[in-house]
Formats: structure tokens, C-alpha cells, sequence
């Protein structure tokens, strides 16, 4: 387990949609951190969870659900990126705070991690080197562990970074705008590539 998180922290340290969403939440409000990092956390342990159910078995008879998969994932992130793009945090704080319920940031963040390809495709490469066939406990139930180890990671890593965007930039508007944009455009860009690896080159994308 110890050799598993420190993998696992590695990472989820790598800056990438996770943190977009992370930094977009503390631009809306410190209200808004704690459910989105709670909303990523669930993700990451619906796409254990599916690791867990043998979605790996089913990849590899079907490559077609892989497929399915990242382009769904792919579009969400797209659709996220762009209103990320043309409504920046600072600038509409107010309204989001008065829009946006915390179920709301809740359930985009487990809609970005958990259908984030590269999450699942990453557990089902990385898990499967942490179980022991032999030991005590089932191999599904050592999967679930492993994946709560990691959305414990996530939970805490994302949280920092929620809780340090609101304090750094909550005060400097022309900032914060600046980096919503550019978390934003993180997000298309991820889309973009996942899009064109499985639709264009006809590979599946690279860990």
C-alpha cells in the first residue's frame, strides 16, 4: 500500500483536468471547494470501482467501449472547457455562487474524474501491479482499498490546490480571469488530444 500511494501521489500531483476544476472551484468560492473536491474524490472511486468490475476484461473483448469511453469523456471535458473559457471565475463570481449549488459542483467533478479516460485507463494499468493473488483479502476487494488510498489522495491534493487558488487569486480579478481562461483551455486541449487520438489515429492514448 505504501509503494501504491506513493505512485498514486505522484500522479495525482500532475497538474491536468483535475486541477483545472480544482482551481475553477476556489475562483467561484471557498463554498464551492470542498464539494468539487468531493464530486473528483467519488470519480476516482467509480473509475476503482469499474476497474474493479472487470471493465478491463471488457476493453479488451470490446475495443469499441474504450472508445465510447474517451469520447465521452473527451466531449464533457470539451463542453466544461469552453464555458470555463467564456465565463471566468472572478468575473461572475456572484452570480455562480447564486447559480450553482454545491450539488451542482458535486456532480461536475465526479462527471470530470470519472469520465476521464485517462484515469481509468491509468488504474487499469497501475492496479493490477499492487494485488497479491495470494493474500487474504479477494482481489476485487484489494482494488477497492488501493482506489480509496488514491481518491484519499485526490482528496487532499485538490483541496490544497482548491483552497490555494481562492486565497492567491480571490483577491486579483485580472489574475483569476486569466487563469480560469487558461485552466479552461487545459481542459479543451486534453479533449482535443483524446478526441484525436481514438477518432483520427486510431490509437488508444498514452498513459
Amino acid at each position: 500500500m505504501a509503494a501504491f500511494w506513493a505512485v498514486s501521489l505522484l500522479l495525482v500531483v500532475t497538474p491536468g483536468a483535475d486541477w483545472a476544476y480544482a482551481i475553477s472551484a476556489g475562483l467561484r468560492g471557498r463554498s464551492k471547494v470542498a464539494p468539487a473536491v468531493l464530486g473528483l474524490a467519488l470519480g476516482a472511486m467509480l473509475a476503482t470501482l469499474a476497474v474493479a468490475a472487470g471493465v478491463g476484461a471488457l476493453v479488451a473483448k470490446h475495443p469499441l467501449v474504450l472508445t465510447a469511453i474517451t469520447v465521452l469523456g473527451a466531449a464533457y471535458l470539451l463542453w466544461l472547457g469552453v464555458a470555463m473559457w467564456r465565463s471566468p471565475g472572478a468575473a461572475h463570481a456572484g452570480q455562480a455562487q447564486l447559480n450553482d449549488t454545491s450539488w451542482h459542483w458535486l456532480a461536475k467533478g465526479t462527471c470530470v474524474s470519472g469520465l476521464n479516460p485517462k484515469q481509468l485507463l491509468l488504474l487499469l494499468a497501475l492496479l493490477p501491479q499492487f494485488v497479491q493473488q495470494t493474500a487474504q483479502w479477494p482481489v476485487a476487494l484489494q482494488i477497492v482499498v488501493l482506489g480509496g488510498l488514491h481518491a484519499a489522495s485526490c482528496a487532499v491534493v485538490y483541496m490544497g490546490v482548491g483552497l490555494g487558488s481562492q486565497r492567491v487569486l480571490g483577491a486579483r480579478p485580472a489574475a483569476a480571469q486569466w487563469v480560469s481562461r487558461v485552466s479552461g483551455g487545459l481542459m479543451v486541449g486534453i479533449a482535443a488530444m483524446l478526441m484525436a487520438e481514438q477518432l483520427w489515429l486510431g490509437v488508444p492514448p498514452a498513459l
